[in-house]
């Protein structure tokens, strides 16, 4: 025992080097670390467990005697449907019979790395310098760390290729086997639905060759399916997950039941610097069921035998914290911003052409926008089991990060990583916000203090408090329309802390929220002006960022700081378009010669709403945007009734590549736009005394299903490769719906929410 606060600071100190600062500092760091790395081989090997009667045949597959497929997925399902999208790749490649498919979680190991976003994340000026060499130093940096990360709409382009892969190599061994049994060349051998065949005559379930298949060699050029016959790519398959989902019996963190297990609910005071001081254990005592209070530096958690019992002592020990610094309150917030502006540490992010001779004494069209924060409120708040031994840990939880929140338990608890096993569950809804890893590494050092089981759930008040909502931006446009209703310049300033940066700080290099906060405001990032690079083509335009620390923490979030540089840019070539007297599709269009997909996109949404032009007195806008394979385009129709917003009609046009599952893309893209619509509408708090100033859900001005009217989405055929659209309408419905607003208004809408709640 003596031992283990040294072990556990050595680990801290080595925790330091997941550090996204100093992955790359410059080019001869560069050519240094990809010597270093190209001259350390590594190979990992699939870490599955084999059930009897199971036989795996890849990181991605096992199948059993009777046919079963167990596909094994290393992404957080949070509703978007990818314990579906990627074993219906796979699935496809093997020629599997869709009613025989089942999934597992994969376990943390290198082979699940998610690099394509740790290229996004990790990325900065010396990788960009590099090209292919610095991608591929993020991409061996992403597997030897085990970065098994799920977000930013990359599951499908990260794995598809993989799971293709997986299920080629399947069949091929699979075919071998039941050649060999045959006496005929594997070649002619195929598999439809989980039946493998000669050509002929001869059949074999594929369960029945599974083991012999698995001893065999694939060759060197590994072939795909050719044809489109019986494929199950680009079929609307029912969900895997709908099932259990619907009858109650699928298990989210709060649905584990451990022997001997008890329950705990957690304080951890106001938004900031906030240190526990006290608290009246005596009165929680009153409560029936009540067993202790836990304590830590941060956070004060009741154990009990019952949530509701738990949560009820808190409430009477009404705990003490002590806060240091400034107290948040949403004049600090907007006060921090609009400072942001005068702070030397701004730098100009993106660049092209000459805007200085061009503004140079010209008449110049101005606008100020803002945004608030945007809080997550997922139905399911923070919840995570955990059982703790003197040697051992095992976590229950929903992470889009199991092996850093893996890391942290371990080093919260003293332990090394092999001793700690996390079991990844689906979420209740996480819009990024299980990105965060506080509540498994909560739970854990609860139930090491207590030497049982112990679940802790958050209440919703705890997770409105401690929500890592997006960012709160402002933003300075300004344009010079030429002569003939062309942009001639455009520049953007934009004032906004880094939901990204914080985000790795605190789950990578384990800093305390308020310090990744503040460590965010000293470098300027192209995390924080996502969506801000023109999809148009604009002859001279840049873009600028003032980073800044408004005091609040704030993570992950659909489509990131996108939803902010979409609504600032969206509604500003709204506004360029009617002081041009130029219909808005049409100004748009004039723009994207080099961009046709997102030029279809916008030509086909005006064609499916019956768009007129955006007229005065009718109530329609729309918007564009492209992200990551992904284009899209949205028009709405809107009003203003009595002080309330109204949307009546949501249109979407996608484009996203050749999508596996035409119905699950749909879904994808209509659950972005009711985000969206959240975010115009409410899903924001003001602030005050390090506390925000309401809790309840009912009054966050959130949509309700009254609220919703008619959703359309139009998927554009594309050959292009399949993108994941959980991202694609989120950051396009605000715009949209500012757009059409003005044309019953006449008043620009330049703030979100759009109609502010006090």
């Amino acid at each position: 025992m003596g031992r283990a606060p040294r072990k556990a600071a050595q680990r801290k100190d080595q925790s330091r080097g997941i550090d996204r600062r100093t992955l790359l500092v410059g080019a001869g760091a560069s050519a240094g670390l990809l010597l270093a790395w190209a001259a350390w081989p590594r190979s990992y090997r699939p870490n599955l467990n084999a059930a009897a009667g199971e036989t795996v045949f890849n990181a991605f597959l096992k199948i059993d005697r009777s046919g079963q497929i167990v596909v094994i997925v290393p992404q957080t399902e949070m509703g978007q449907g990818i314990t579906t999208l990627l074993p219906q790749i796979l699935a496809d490649e093997l020629g599997a019979d869709w009613r025989t498919v089942g999934v597992q979680s994969a376990p943390v190991s290198p082979l699940y790395a998610n690099s394509l976003l740790a290229r996004q994340w990790l990325a900065n000026d010396w990788t960009r310098i590099a090209g292919d060499a610095g991608d591929w130093a993020i991409d061996q940096y992403a597997t030897r760390k085990a970065l098994m990360l799920t977000g930013g709409g990359t599951s499908v382009p990260m794995f598809h290729k993989s799971y293709r892969e997986a299920g080629a190599a399947a069949r091929v061994l699979l075919c071998q086997a039941a050649a060999a049994r045959w006496d005929v060349a594997w070649e002619s051998c195929d598999i439809q639905n989980g039946i493998i065949s000669d050509g002929g005559q001869r059949k074999l379930r594929i369960g029945e060759v599974a083991e012999e298949a698995a001893a065999f060699g694939l060759p060197e050029i590994l072939p795909f399916r050719q044809g489109q016959a019986d494929r199950l790519a680009g079929q609307d398959l029912p969900r895997l997950d709908t099932p259990s989902k619907i009858d109650g019996s699928h298990n989210f963190a709060a649905d584990i039941r451990l022997p001997d297990m008890v329950f705990a609910s957690i304080r951890q005071g106001p938004v900031g610097d906030a240190v526990f001081k006290s608290a009246d254990e005596a009165a929680a005592r009153r409560v029936t069921g009540f067993l202790r209070l836990v304590r830590n530096d941060r956070w004060v958690a009741a154990v009990a035998a019952n949530w509701w019992a738990a949560n009820k002592a808190l409430d009477l020990a009404d705990p003490l914290f002590e806060l240091s610094g400034a107290q948040l309150s949403s004049e600090r917030i907007e006060a921090a911003l609009e400072q942001g502006f005068s702070s030397s540490s701004g730098q100009r992010l993106y660049s092209q052409g000459d805007l200085a001779p061009l503004f140079d004494n010209a008449t110049i069209v101005a606008s100020e926008f803002s945004v608030d924060p945007g809080l997550h409120l997922a139905l399911e708040p923070m919840c995570a089991t955990a059982r703790v031994t003197d040697d051992a840990a095992e976590i229950w939880m929903a992470t889009q990060a199991p092996g850093l929140a893996r890391a942290a338990i371990a080093d919260a608890l003293g332990l090394g990583e092999s001793a700690v096993t996390v079991y990844p569950l689906h979420a209740g809804g996480s819009f990024g916000r299980r990105m965060d890893v506080e509540a498994g590494v909560q739970a854990a050092l609860i139930a090491r203090d207590m030497g049982r089981p112990v679940q802790l759930l958050w209440s919703r008040l705890e997770d409105v408090i401690q929500d890592r909502p997006s960012a709160p931006a402002h933003a300075r446009m300004a344009a010079k329309l030429g002569r003939n209703g062309m942009i001639d310049g455009w520049l953007a300033k934009v004032a906004a802390p880094c939901g990204m940066s914080q985000t790795w700080d605190r789950i990578a290099r384990r800093k305390p929220p308020h310090e990744a906060a503040r460590e965010s405001a000293e470098s300027s990032t192209r995390l924080a002006v996502a969506g801000m690079e023109l999809p148009y083509a604009l002859p001279n335009w840049a873009v600028d960022h003032f980073p800044v620390d408004p005091g609040l923490p704030i993570g992950f979030a659909p489509a990131n700081a996108r939803l902010h540089g979409a609504f600032f840019t969206e509604s500003f070539v709204d506004e360029l378009a009617h002081q041009a007297g130029i219909e808005p599709v049409s100004f748009r269009i004039q723009m994207l010669g080099g961009n046709p997909r997102l030029a279809h996109c916008l030509t086909t949404v005006g064609a499916m709403g019956g768009w007129q032009g955006g007229i005065e007195g009718s109530g329609q806008g729309l918007a564009a945007h492209q992200m990551d394979g992904a284009y899209a385009a949205v028009m709405v129709d809107a009003a203003i009734s009595g002080g309330k917003l109204s949307v009546s009609r949501i249109i979407a046009a996608v484009d996203g590549g050749d999508q596996i599952n035409p119905d699950i893309a749909r879904q994808q893209v209509e659950s972005g736009l009711v985000y969206g619509l959240a975010l115009a509408m409410g899903a924001s708090v003001p602030y005050a005394k390090a506390m925000p100033r309401r809790a309840i859900m009912g009054r966050m001005g959130l949509p309700r299903l009254a609220d919703i009217g008619e959703i359309s989405v139009e998927l554009v055929r594309s050959s292009a490769p399949p993108a994941e659209l959980t991202e694609a309408g989120a950051p396009l419905v605000a715009p949209a719906i500012a757009n059409a607003l003005f044309t019953v208004t006449g008043q620009r809408f330049r703030k979100l929410p759009l109609l502010p709640r006090t």
